[in-house]
């Protein structure tokens, strides 16, 4: 008889390394977001201030490339020795390229050979995020209480964000302080140094984040593949095109709202980037503040309700908001970037308790890590280069994001309508079913002495032994 497994219950210290870890890596991350304009200009001349652009966010995009290789490599490290390891390693693999990124020299010091170290540091981060975001998905939901699981993983991308709000709020105050000389000169460098200082903010608060308490009581109970990448890929595929296809809109929308829109407002509609990181900045703490809400209204109604109110909403609601931004005033920018907060809120709370919802603990990790990796380094990192790349090509149409945008929401809108609602199910429901029906399967095939029967000509209900 299968043990039902309870999960421990999250201690506040947890919670909070759970969480804050993701605030210093996503701040890391996507700082250089922020600063695309400007480095750009330092690292790819050009007269040509759109090639630059596309050059900084093809770096960006770069970046993206190691996110599928980080998720196998810590995806198997979570899943074979637990979550706190991985996550204690992902941490210290992106504090020290980050600040390696504030001292590097620029076109004008090393000419290209500064791209390339450039691309090189955003590989090595991009290998940390492969595997810092869905490390902490699959902690934080195993922690928490059947009943609470969407709103302690909503949890998950407060932090995410909360990376981007001090990253934003940095960026903002950096450049409303500084000369657009002095930014040009020294003041991008920055944010990077500032990598040291979280870097051993977040190893600290990763040593006390608690025990793999659930993980550990799953994996004695359950016999796990010797590779957790083979387990998940032999008996997960449809879970995983499924994951990969919500993540598509999921990259799309943070990427083109929350990194790309400031350097797309300044640059083809002349917005001061002070006032579009401002308005990016205000937009970013609402969307925080009701993360966790929309993350509890999941637990009571449903994952799936919450996400169809979200992409519905992209979908309708995308082409007007660009519109109302491009009336060019400071209040129309920021009630755009507020409206399209509501939309994100409801995304990022449901999407943590969805991914770990659809996997088993033994492959947990893993699977969301593969699924949403391989989506985000297809679809999620290159939003701001395509986007870039769309306008160009479409002899400046600026309303090419917005398309891109409403697309990819109605896809996910097809996908979900396939998913199941897992918001009532036991979070190793997965499993369970798999070992009954492994045990069954074994059952009959020792019952008929490993002798397959016909059901039809040449059709076997069992395979025949080797």
């Amino acid at each position: 008889m299968i043990e039902k497994i309870e999960s421990n219950p999250i201690n506040k210290r947890s919670l909070i390394a759970g969480f804050i870890g993701n605030i210093l890596e996503w701040y890391d991350f996507t700082v250089y977001g922020f600063f695309a304009t400007v480095i750009g200009a330092q690292f790819f001349p050009d007269e040509d201030k759109i090639v630059q652009l596309i050059a900084a966010f093809g770096v960006f995009a770069a970046g993206y490339l190691m996110r599928p290789i980080g998720g196998i490599i810590f995806g198997h490290i979570g899943d074979k020795y637990g979550r706190k390891k991985a996550l204690m390693i992902s941490v210290l693999l992106m504090a020290i390229p980050t600040t390696l990124i504030g001292f590097l020299p620029t076109y004008e010091n090393i000419g290209w050979y500064s791209a390339a170290l450039l691309v090189i540091l955003r590989l090595f981060q991009g290998l940390s995020v492969g595997g810092e975001f869905t490390g902490s998905i699959s902690f934080l939901v195993e922690k928490a209480p059947k009943e609470k699981r969407g709103f302690y993983g909503s949890w998950s991308t407060f932090g995410v964000f909360g990376g981007m709000l001090l990253g934003s709020g940095i960026a903002s105050l950096i450049t409303g302080l500084l000369s657009t000389e002095e930014l040009h000169d020294f003041g991008w460098r920055i944010p990077f140094l500032f990598g040291a200082v979280i870097g051993v903010i977040g190893i600290y608060l990763r040593k006390g984040m608690g025990d793999d308490t659930y993980y550990d009581k799953n994996k004695k109970e359950y016999i796990s593949a010797k590779t957790p990448l083979a387990e998940f890929w032999a008996n997960y595929k449809m879970q995983a095109v499924k994951i990969m296809l919500l993540s598509w809109a999921f990259g799309v929308s943070v990427y083109l709202i929350f990194i790309f829109l400031p350097s797309y407002l300044h640059t083809f509609h002349n917005v001061k980037l002070e006032d579009a990181l401002s308005a990016h900045t205000i937009a970013i703490i609402v969307l925080m503040l009701i993360i966790p809400l929309f993350g509890f209204i999941s637990d009571k109604i449903g994952r799936k309700k919450v996400l169809f109110m979200s992409l519905i909403g992209f979908t309708i609601f995308t082409y007007p908001l660009f519109a109302l931004m491009f009336e060019n005033t400071y209040m129309a920018i920021l009630i755009a970037m507020l409206a399209f907060s509501v939309f994100e809120a409801m995304f990022q709370a449901v999407i943590p308790a969805l991914m770990t919802e659809s996997f088993p603990t033994n492959v947990r990790y893993t699977g969301i890590s593969v699924s949403y990796n391989i989506s985000l380094a297809l679809f999620g990192g290159t939003t701001p280069v395509l986007c870039t790349w769309l306008i160009k090509v479409s002899g400046g149409n600026v309303w090419m994001p917005a398309y891109y945008l409403i697309v990819t929401c109605i896809i996910a809108i097809l996908t979900a309508l396939f998913m199941p609602e897992t918001y009532k199910n036991e979070l190793d429901e997965f499993l369970i079913r798999l070992f009954f029906t492994t045990v069954v399967l074994n059952s009959i095939r020792i019952f008929f002495k490993y002798k397959a029967f016909t059901l039809k000509k040449g059709v076997y209900l069992l395979p025949l032994p080797k």
